[in-house]
């Protein structure tokens, strides 16, 4: 087996895939430098693991980052689920203000609560789709 062979996950998709996936979904929903490593649960002052990623240098493997990875790619697919005929809406959604967190915006949310504001976009999003 080759060295450096591409960590994958347990689902099959390779740790480079989901950094690329990730860097597409921030340049999608419009996150600053800043808003983007509190997402991940990084120190702001690490900007060069951003640089990293976007070479397509696989996702950090641990816990932490991964759980946050699966749960951003997770609120992504929620949103283009409730909002199918609207990607527009489903990616303008995270820089929103929203009743819903007392009129925060949800990434205002993450980096307020870090990972439970995580779980409480995605608690959200799977009630709004019946879930």
């Amino acid at each position: 087996m080759e060295a450096h062979a591409e960590a994958r996950t347990g689902d099959g998709i390779g740790r480079g895939a989901i950094s690329g996936m990730l860097m597409k979904l921030f340049d999608h929903w419009q996150l600053s430098t800043e808003e983007q490593l509190d997402a991940l649960g990084f120190s702001t002052s690490n900007r060069a693991v951003l640089t990293k990623y976007r070479r397509g240098e696989p996702i950090s493997s641990s816990r932490d980052t991964m759980e946050r990875a699966g749960h951003l790619l997770g609120i992504h697919k929620n949103l283009r689920l409730l909002f199918p005929r609207n990607r527009d809406l489903a990616y303008a959604w995270m820089k929103a203000r929203n009743k819903a967190f007392e009129n925060k915006t949800p990434i205002e949310v993450v980096r307020e609560y870090g990972f439970a504001g995580l779980l409480m976009l995605r608690a959200y999003l799977d009630r709004a789709r019946g879930q």
